[in-house]
């Protein structure tokens, strides 16, 4: 993490995954500095002018024709951070408000949404005393950004709202007084500097992504093993039948089940076997895996393009070009997500039919996986545990991002939901973590091959 600083590198999934665990705060570049004092330059010339600029000197939504005096710019700011913390709900886990405020920290390092340093060192000093603010997990729309919980997540820097102290939750006002540190007092356009973005929609994409990727992994190895369990075949990962259809994915998925299968005794079982084909939880490995491996890089190629971006409004290109526009909308992210979230939950599918085959007592395999049939039900009722998983996952399938409620007076009348996006993909991750473990569990049981293939190969049970 040495080679990072804040405002020069990109900031890449990777990248934002270890800096939450970082031991030390990486610097701010100087190119950052001298952009971040321009930018605030640009902004105190406009609010010593009688000129109107949206959040800087008027109200917001539909109160932007409402203007108010340099003297009332901070009380403004201030009391936009109180009126927005609204959300409601258990508080997000403490690692996704810390992920939320490395992303806000490295879009405001851009130098466009003109905040002064100090407000962005009294952040650095957050990160250092790992004080987390304590966000709610409720009250996004997820269009003029992420209002609410980016609100709560603000408040301590004015001595309001919580954080999390070594796992426990403490007033701002105790922190600050235990450390004597004053709270900040906000000034012109920072309040909605602050407030405006997607970091909470984001924190839960790349929270998602990181997960996301490891079961993807450990989806192409559940499902190899379920094969050795069940005797299948290794002819429908053959390179030769992808490169007939070569999406990236399945290609990707296609070889890693070669890989699991190199040197495998069960292959052996079907040289002169009239067995011709396996069913397709088994036999699609390949095309049903890639497929989801597609969505998560489409979505971590999004994911990467917003965590390099600023998504604040207005923007300040200078005192004289400060545009406001739509950057706060999260459209971009929502839609993504909802699709990712179908592909998590497609996984889990998969994985419980493939548990399914398990339990048939077919190819040696008794009924359940149990030698005492009757006296034990063996690993009958795990599988209704995977299918009760499965079934709350596709539930959760609903694409948020379908929906739009107006708000604000229709001011804000398109809203993307994708902080509910955001939600739903992680609870289904979580979800599939739990029907692959199951799976795990049921497939390295093996028993002697029945009849069927009995002639080319016995394979001992493995130790339970």
């Amino acid at each position: 993490m040495s080679d990072f600083k804040w405002g020069k590198n990109d900031l890449q999934l990777e990248k934002a995954m270890e800096l939450l665990q970082m031991p030390r705060i990486p610097e701010l570049d100087e190119e950052a500095i001298k952009r971040l004092q321009n930018s605030r330059k640009h902004v105190e010339t406009v609010l010593d002018s009688d000129e109107a600029h949206y959040g800087i000197n008027t109200g917001f939504g539909p109160l932007c024709d409402t203007q108010v005096s340099a003297e009332q710019s901070g009380e403004l700011q201030q009391n936009l951070l109180l009126s927005h913390a609204v959300g409601v709900g258990q508080p997000i886990a403490a690692e996704l408000s810390k992920l939320m405020l490395i992303c806000k920290i490295h879009a405001l390092c851009r130098g466009y949404s003109g905040v002064r340093l100090l407000l962005v060192e009294r952040l650095f000093l957050f990160l250092e005393k790992d004080w987390i603010p304590v966000v709610p997990e409720q009250g996004s729309v997820g269009a003029s950004g992420d209002l609410a919980p980016l609100s709560h997540l603000f408040l301590p820097l004015i001595g309001e709202g919580e954080f999390w102290v070594n796992g426990e939750r403490h007033s701002a006002q105790e922190v600050y007084s235990e450390a004597g540190i004053a709270p900040l007092r906000l000034s012109g356009k920072e309040g909605l500097a602050l407030i405006n973005g997607t970091q909470f929609i984001l924190a839960h994409t790349l929270q998602g992504l990181d997960k996301m990727k490891y079961l993807l992994d450990l989806a192409d190895l559940a499902g190899a093993m379920t094969l050795e369990g069940y005797q299948g075949s290794s002819s429908p990962f053959h390179e030769g039948l992808h490169q007939c259809r070569p999406f990236h994915g399945s290609q990707v998925v296609a070889a890693r089940m070669r890989a699991f299968l190199e040197h495998s005794e069960n292959l052996a079982s079907h040289e002169d076997c009239d067995r011709v084909q396996d069913p397709y939880s088994v036999r699609c490995i390949p095309q049903v895996h890639g497929a989801s491996r597609n969505a998560f890089a489409h979505l971590k190629e999004l994911a990467e393009i917003e965590s390099n971006s600023v998504t604040d409004n207005p923007l300040v290109f200078s005192a004289e070009e400060i545009i406001s526009g739509g950057n706060f909308h999260g459209q971009p992210l929502a839609m993504a997500l909802d699709y990712a979230t179908v592909a998590a939950s497609e996984l889990g599918n998969i994985s419980d039919r493939r548990s399914y085959l398990l339990l048939e007592g077919r190819y040696g395999l008794p009924r359940f996986l149990t030698r005492k049939e009757g006296l034990h039900s063996g690993m009958m009722i795990p599988q209704y545990t995977t299918a009760a998983l499965v079934s709350e996952n596709k539930s959760l399938c609903f694409p948020s991002s379908a929906d739009s409620i107006p708000t604000s007076l229709g001011q804000e009348d398109h809203v993307s939901m994708g902080s509910i996006s955001g939600r739903k993909f992680n609870q289904v991750l979580g979800n599939l973590e739990k029907i692959l473990a199951i799976e795990i569990l049921m497939a390295p049981k093996r028993w002697s091959l029945d009849a069927h293939c009995a002639s080319q190969i016995k394979l001992k049970k493995t130790s339970e």
